[in-house]
């Protein structure tokens, strides 16, 4: 378990670097938020269009490991909503934001470089795959369920499904991930290759992503402070670290899933909450402190828990 958290720590502490460069603002916070735009549109991509365009996928097919991922998202998202309604007799619109926090991984900026250490490319093929549908199939339905409620709770209309799926997709479009994602599929099933010389410039923007994706999200969560709703964020950030990477786990087992795959995505489901959940709540001014909250305490005792995880799977 030693050597487990030995190989998980670095993670983390580069999280924690972040932070501390912002919070006592050797370097403004700003550099965060702009080192974080430089990865998502730059060394990520090409971190993901690298690994599928080279990647031996055995015939594999993607369905079983969606499937295996978002039962644990869908299980762990109700209980979270549900303990929000009617534990701590909280609203509708608090309800699917408990949810979201409870369910909605960061697999972007720390799930891929954990995955990538611990499972190597085998995993972040699995990773890829998963990020395709991940993000956009997540926003369309906490934004539908956050319309729902708002209606409920606030009064007036609500947009319909389509126009949701139209703000959704016209995003999707221009998204970097999902532009590398397509292309390097498209050059694997071509069998393509890129001339050594774009392959090595490739290779090096590409190899920085992890630190810069660590180092950019530590100094980003000083945006996160953990204040309000200490009560139900605590439950719904102990069942995004233990709840959900079980239901995930078992799935991933039941389905036979291969080895690589299973560690890839109970690990990426087992780190903390992505920040897109209290992007969610700030558009509709619902449970901000709370998704605050959970973020900031997956974080802090992610490490713990990511490591229980990666030693449970060997």
């Amino acid at each position: 378990m030693s050597a487990v958290f030995l190989n998980v720590a670095p993670v983390f502490l580069l999280i924690l670097l972040g932070w501390t460069l912002a919070r006592t603002k050797f370097v403004s916070a700003k550099v965060g938020d702009a080192l974080g735009e430089f990865v998502f549109k730059l060394p990520l991509p090409l971190l993901i269009f690298r690994t599928l365009a080279e990647a031996d996928f055995h015939g594999a097919s993607p369905f079983r490991l969606w499937i295996a991922y978002f039962t644990g998202v869908a299980i762990t998202w109700t209980v979270g909503h549900l303990v929000a309604r009617y534990l701590f007799a909280r609203d509708a619109k608090i309800g699917v934001i408990a949810g979201m926090s409870s369910a909605f991984a960061n697999n972007v900026f720390i799930g891929l470089p954990l995955v990538g250490l611990s499972v190597g490319n085998d995993g972040i093929v699995a990773l890829s795959i998963l990020i395709a549908i991940h993000l956009p199939l997540m926003m369309v339905v906490g934004t539908v369920l956050m319309e729902s409620a708002a209606a409920k709770v606030d009064g007036g209309g609500r947009r319909s499904i389509m126009a949701v799926l139209k703000q959704v997709g016209s995003n999707l479009i221009r998204n970097p991930l999902v532009i590398a994602l397509f292309a390097g599929l498209i050059m694997n099933g071509l069998g393509l290759t890129l001339p050594s010389l774009a392959k090595n410039l490739v290779d090096q923007i590409a190899s920085t992503t992890a630190p810069l994706a660590l180092i950019s999200l530590g100094m980003t969560l000083t945006q996160y402070p953990i204040r309000g709703n200490l009560g139900l964020a605590t439950v719904t950030a102990s069942l995004k670290l233990m709840l959900m990477p079980a239901c995930v786990f078992a799935v991933a087992h039941l389905l036979e899933l291969s080895p690589a795959w299973t560690m890839a995505i109970v690990i990426t489901s087992s780190v903390p909450t992505g920040i897109n959940a209290w992007l969610i709540a700030m558009r509709f001014r619902a449970g901000q402190g709370m998704a605050a909250s959970t973020i900031s305490i997956t974080t802090l005792f992610g490490v713990f828990t990511v490591s229980f995880w990666m030693w449970l799977l060997g």
